[in-house]
């Protein structure tokens, strides 16, 4: 089907891309760590629960912890082995490197409610980062008729996307079909954006999928920003992707989706990029869930003068004291800047400019936000700042003249709010 160009608009910014890193590096197996620690946090929802004990020995792929509630995901162990730990937080497993697998019997023409089944078995969640269960958004409380596949890529740095889209085309495109199926619906557009001609050029292979050429404006990945790029649908403030009849699922999901239907393998491990000046050889790397992410960098090699090193992208990624985390199913890539890559002035006061106002894709006040955090007014923070819609893109962080610390504001506010701030 012939890609169409999307013709709405709305408020971003347009940051350089910075992909060429690693957007024409073929994706590579990552090897398989040693000790493999498995946190029982793989996205939003409660903590799994383990199902295992200090000495079990697992195979690759073999439940080892259900989902905590309504709101939780599987968890799956990553190679074959013997469990070492087991807390609250996580299971430790030791890799006996047979690989020994204990998939589930692959579907060949299932039924919706056998799709929505197995991804909950498989413990798929969002893979662009939020880390939503995909089970349960497959339940929307409202009726749905399109599915939205996500292939923006709009983090700068990040080309694991690109690269699976180009790589594994059709199971994506298949994964796709089966979540539609699974909904009762038969409308998929897959939104890209426009520096990606050859995934765009891909997808217009298939007869089923509408593919919509996005105009490069951070943050345009954004889920209610991708439904109204694609279909000129505006989700409404408060209110979820179904209450516009829409779903939106990460192409990384879509290509997890086709993995757990066809070949009964669950979520035991994802594609990620790790890029950056700082990284000697940039790539795009398929690594187990829990793998040391100092083994991960260490299979890409740092430079000397590497100034920041970012887990996520730099835009909405977490800057690392220490590489002691692990590969989760949301972590996307790995960036390691140096000093000119980063900015490390120290603010000044604010300058009323009125910038990140303008380029809020949500239509915000974040120097409201701001002024109210500081001063320890978080209702304020939300009555004048609209902190609570505010989805965390970073674009006015990076547009503010000022370098004022507006994320780290904003998530203040909404933690405090969280626990019951100035009510």
């Amino acid at each position: 089907m012939k890609a169409i160009q999307s013709k709405f608009v709305f408020h971003g910014v347009h940051i350089p891309d910075r992909k060429h890193f690693a957007k024409d590096v073929p994706v590579e197996d990552c090897a398989p760590a040693d000790t493999l620690t498995v946190s029982l946090s793989q996205g939003i929802g409660k903590p799994s629960v383990p199902v295992v004990a200090v000495g079990d020995p697992v195979k690759q792929g073999q439940l080892i912890a259900k989902a905590g509630g309504a709101i939780g995901s599987a968890v799956h162990a990553p190679v074959s082995g013997t469990v070492k730990s087991v807390t609250d937080c996580a299971i430790v497993i030791e890799n006996d490197k047979k690989y020994e697998t204990a998939y589930m019997q692959p579907l060949s023409d299932p039924t919706p409610e056998q799709i929505k089944a197995r991804i909950a078995d498989a413990g798929i969640v969002g893979m662009g980062g939020a880390g939503f269960p995909t089970a349960v958004k497959l339940n929307p409380q409202d009726p749905v008729d399109t599915l939205v596949v996500n292939g923006a890529e709009c983090e700068p740095y990040l080309t694991c996307d690109h690269r699976i889209m180009l790589e594994h085309t059709a199971e994506i495109a298949e994964g796709a079909r089966l979540i539609a199926k699974s909904l009762g619906i038969a409308t998929i557009f897959i939104g890209i954006e426009a520096n990606k001609p050859d995934c765009i050029a891909a997808f217009e292979a298939f007869d089923f999928i509408q593919p919509v050429i996005l105009k490069k404006q951070y943050p345009v990945g954004s889920e209610k920003h991708l439904i109204y790029a694609c279909t000129g649908r505006k989700v409404p403030t408060g209110k979820l992707p179904a209450a516009v009849g829409c779903i939106v699922q990460n192409v990384a999901t879509c290509l997890a989706v086709f993995e757990a239907v066809r070949s009964g393998k669950p979520l035991i491990e994802r594609v990620l990029t790790v890029a950056g000046k700082a990284v000697k050889t940039p790539k795009n790397l398929r690594v187990r869930i829990g793998t040391p992410l100092d083994a991960v960098i260490s299979a890409c090699t740092l430079t000397e003068d590497a100034k920041k090193i970012i887990c996520g992208g730099p835009m909405t990624g977490a800057a690392l004291k220490e590489l002691s985390r692990t590969v989760t199913k949301t972590t996307g890539g790995i960036v390691a800047m140096t000093a000119d890559e980063t900015d490390t002035d120290a603010p000044t006061p604010c300058l009323n400019c009125g910038k990140c106002a303008d380029v809020c894709p949500m239509n915000l006040m974040p120097m409201n936000t701001a002024f109210y955090t500081a001063a320890g007014e978080y209702d304020m923070a939300a009555k004048k700042g609209g902190v609570l819609n505010c989805i965390e893109c970073g674009a006015c962080a990076y547009i503010c003249p000022a370098h004022r610390p507006l994320i780290q504001a904003i998530r203040t506010a909404k933690a405090e709010i969280r626990k019951g701030g100035n009510k």
